[in-house]
């Protein structure tokens, strides 16, 4: 199509899903800062004033998990009493035995993609890009204004021709907020201080049309008007529907596991080829089997997009990167407590993080 409108969400931090999040990547950082090479796999379920805390672990560190979850809960702003149940097992011997042998091996099977664009400085679609402005935004507002409250979601359709993003066609925010706030004025703390703030004006037009709130009154939100668990934003985690994805999810799971691991170094080759002007899109595949240090398989696609063949391409790949599993953690420097940064607001265009860096390709 060479017109056509995609969209992309984003959810804030108080989102049900996005707290759980939250506490598996920070019990994961509490347990690699004090144990770099913990084996970590312990997600979190919210639902009203109950949350679950499981899964496997194999490390040295000393972790309070109902301390930690609590004082995730409350740093996102929700101060109601929580109760937290925690059924955390060591990790399977056979699964730790075959990820920690003289090699660092994969932590399981499975695909995993990264992708990039030109669409913005980024390299990330612009659909989601301006999603997590967005939810960011109304993070920070949320904080400045007490009329606001943690759960939010935002929604961004992005009209393309000829393959390139040219204007908003339509931006959703529905944002939780105090009781005795008038809807009229929820849409006027919206749109002059959540909207206008990051969209920019060139993208809109007398023809975008405005959603906040659509359904109207939002008061009871977080894990109080719906239920939350680990790992259900995936898509919001990475391109919004742009990329592809492999299924799996990221928050929780420590490098050795390639959900996570090879997800962003995917990304990092995907970003450096198309930094380096050799494609406007690219995404990559890599593929693993447990137990095993190097990929099964890298496939690569331009979209027909490439300055060079994708045949070309992957043997600059093979050349300047290598995705064995030791490699990646050595070479992102991944055995360190930095996920916590990650869960919200996308896992990838934060070019603090060591997979958003660029570097100079021998081609």
């Amino acid at each position: 199509m060479s017109e056509y409108i995609f969209t992309s969400e984003s959810v804030t931090e108080g989102h049900p899903d996005k707290v759980c999040d939250l506490i598996a990547d920070s019990i994961l950082d509490a347990a690699l800062a004090q144990d770099p090479q913990s084996n970590m796999a312990v997600e979190a379920t919210i639902k009203d004033d109950f949350v679950l805390v499981y899964g496997e672990a194999n490390t040295r560190a000393k972790l309070d998990y109902e301390a930690i979850a609590l004082d995730t809960i409350r740093k996102i702003g929700y101060t109601e009493p929580y109760h937290v149940k925690v059924v955390v097992n060591e990790q399977s011997p056979e699964i730790h035995n075959a990820v920690n042998r003289d090699v660092v091996c994969a932590g399981d099977q499975g695909i995993m993609f990264g992708f990039a664009c030109s669409e913005t400085d980024e390299y990330m679609p612009a659909p989601i890009y301006y999603a997590h402005a967005l939810s960011r935004q109304l993070a920070k507002i949320r904080r400045e204004d007490d009329r606001l409250r943690p759960d939010g979601k935002t929604q961004v359709s992005v009209e393309y021709k000829d393959g390139k993003p040219v204007r908003i066609d339509a931006i959703v925010v529905s944002t939780q907020h105090r009781e005795d706030v008038s809807q009229e004025e929820i849409h006027e703390l919206v749109r002059e201080k959540v909207i206008d703030p990051v969209i920019p004006a060139h993208m809109l037009d007398d023809r975008t049309k405005y959603f906040i709130n659509p359904s109207g009154s939002f008061v009871v939100g977080g894990s109080f008007g719906d239920s939350g668990t680990t790992g259900r934003k995936i898509v919001c985690d990475t391109y919004g529907g742009r990329g592809r994805i492999g299924g799996g999810c990221f928050s929780s799971k420590d490098p050795t596991k390639v959900d996570r691991s090879a997800a962003y170094y995917a990304r990092w080759v995907a970003k450096n080829i198309v930094a380096a002007g050799l494609a406007d899109q690219c995404e990559v595949q890599v593929s693993y089997a447990i137990g095993e240090p190097e990929p099964v398989s890298i496939f690569v696609d331009t979209f027909g997009t490439g300055k060079v063949s994708d045949e070309k391409i992957l043997e600059i790949i093979n050349r300047n990167f290598s995705f064995e599993v030791g490699n990646i953690l050595r070479e992102l420097d991944l055995r360190r407590p930095i996920y916590a940064r990650t869960t919200n607001y996308g896992h990838f265009g934060d070019p603090d993080l060591p997979w958003e860096t660029i570097k100079e390709l021998e081609l």
